[in-house]
């Protein structure tokens, strides 16, 4: 049987890490933890577990995640974030994947739980996501809304069962993000010489809005898809507005 390394990035990860290991202990052979020098809980509740756990600098999510993988034993990576866990069901889907010899890479969709609620429309859902597959075939890639770039001629399966990701506690936290991540969108585009306009800054915000809400059904959340719809909205204004400020 093929042995798994699962690999995480934390930095002040105290209200959702043990909840992260707990679901793997049952499927990975080998959990690295990769710590920006936590100032909370963190690390003392890792040390609870099985885990190589290793303070590093911050390099940025997909050189952070990519300095995990290096320090792993074995071939295939699960990779998670510390706000994530392994649903029971996909649990079950990986250890019978295991069961009959990894061969490829896998998928699965994400479960975000925002403020306490689940959210199974809008853009949030299904929301797949390559998390399991060999580090031989690829790596980490982007510094925003990273990914692993896998060899073209790899295929990728699909998992039933959820990561169920918690996502936001509050509202004043989704907020917060969505400025900094705005942030770093705007200095992305600015880098790559990229201009704001009178669609991307007025239109695009609208668009991202009647998708999500309408179209993929975000209504069918209540006043909680309201609320994502309205945020991605608005991070998009944000985006853009950034970038004409920068130009």
């Amino acid at each position: 049987m093929q042995k798994i390394s699962a690999v995480i990035i934390t930095y002040n990860e105290e209200k959702n890490i043990e909840r992260c290991l707990s679901s793997l202990v049952d499927i990975a052979d080998e959990i690295i933890v990769i710590d920006s020098f936590s100032s909370d809980a963190t690390k003392e509740i890792c040390s609870r577990f099985n885990v190589n756990f290793i303070e590093a600098e911050w390099l940025g999510y997909s050189k952070s995640k990519n300095f995990g993988i290096e320090q792993s034993k074995y071939s295939y990576i699960l990779s998670l974030d510390a706000d994530e866990e392994v649903s029971e069901s996909l649990k079950m889907q990986i250890l019978n994947a295991k069961e009959m010899g990894l061969t490829s890479a896998y998928s699965c969709n994400r479960l975000s739980n925002y403020c306490g609620k689940w959210i199974h429309h809008g853009d949030w859902y299904p929301d797949r996501k390559m998390r399991l597959w060999n580090k031989a075939d690829g790596l980490w890639e982007g510094e925003i809304h990273e990914s692993v770039n896998l060899r073209k001629e790899i295929k990728v399966k699909h998992l039933k069962g959820d990561i169920h990701h918690f996502s936001y506690y509050s509202i004043s936290e989704h907020l917060v993000q969505t400025n900094k991540y705005s942030s770093l969108s705007a200095i992305n585009l600015f880098n790559k010489n990229k201009k704001a306009g009178f669609i991307k800054l007025v239109i695009s915000p609208f668009i991202h809005f009647g998708r999500s809400y309408f179209f993929k059904l975000g209504f069918l959340d209540g006043f909680y898809g309201f609320t994502i719809a309205l945020i991605t909205a608005f991070g998009t204004f944000l985006k853009y507005a950034k970038l004409k400020e920068m130009n």
